[in-house]
């Protein structure tokens, strides 16, 4: 895919503009929110079987409303939620004080995080990579911030976008991940970036999308080398 002759800093306020912009509706859709108790129960059990079960301290890339986020949370870790749309972070900050979860949010680049090598032992980002002007270069920065033997988790997807829309009209020929990834394609990245252990799991239980889902979600993992 050819990139236009158009810098990062561009690109990354379109994609701003547009997550702002669909910040007040975004978790009205089933495969965005949690929206009933058995899907929320669903979701806290897959996350539980991949962060485990002692407290970690978990950072969410791209938390937008901070669906992540809460679920970390209410598993007792120590979540700090990033993002560069203010109006998700708004949406996020006011969904942690209603379920009364300890919940820090920052704003952020994803590409170049405010946070000391080291600092967490978890990095969650779901359906964040195919939104980056730099994939492998965000990869290589989640893994500089987590410790040697932390982990990298991964929601992802496959889905092959029919055509652009809104903002994406104008910036997906400069995102080289805009139709995702399939599982295997998204395992060797991971590789390329330095991790290891890295596996992967579909995400194909129609309960935690609310509905059947329409592409090939799943979860991809790996170690940060000790």
């Amino acid at each position: 895919m050819t990139r236009p002759d158009r810098d990062d800093g561009e690109v990354k306020e379109l994609v701003r503009r547009h997550w702002n912009g669909r910040a007040p509706t975004f978790d009205d859709e089933r495969h965005h929110g949690v929206h009933t108790a058995a899907q929320r129960e669903r979701w806290l059990s897959v996350l539980r079987g991949w962060t485990g079960e002692r407290p970690r301290r978990a950072l969410d890339v791209g938390c937008g409303t901070g669906v992540v986020s809460l679920l970390l949370a209410a598993l007792g870790h120590d979540v700090t939620g990033v993002d560069f749309a203010p109006a998700m972070l708004e949406r996020a900050r006011a969904k942690a004080e209603r379920a009364d979860a300890s919940v820090a949010f920052a704003r952020g680049d994803a590409e170049r995080l405010p946070v000391r090598d080291g600092a967490v032992d978890l990095i969650a980002a779901r359906h964040l990579v195919w939104t980056l002007p730099d994939p492998e270069g965000a990869i290589r920065e989640w893994r500089r911030v987590v410790e040697p033997g932390g982990r990298i988790l991964l929601i992802e997807g496959f889905w092959d976008h029919d055509e652009p829309w809104d903002e994406y009209e104008e910036v997906h020929g400069d995102l080289p991940m805009y139709d995702g990834r399939p599982p295997g394609a998204m395992r060797d990245t991971l590789e390329s970036c330095g991790l290891r252990s890295v596996e992967y799991e579909p995400l194909a239980d129609p309960v935690l999308w609310g509905r059947e889902p329409r592409h090939e979600y799943y979860r991809a993992t790996g170690t940060v080398p000790e």
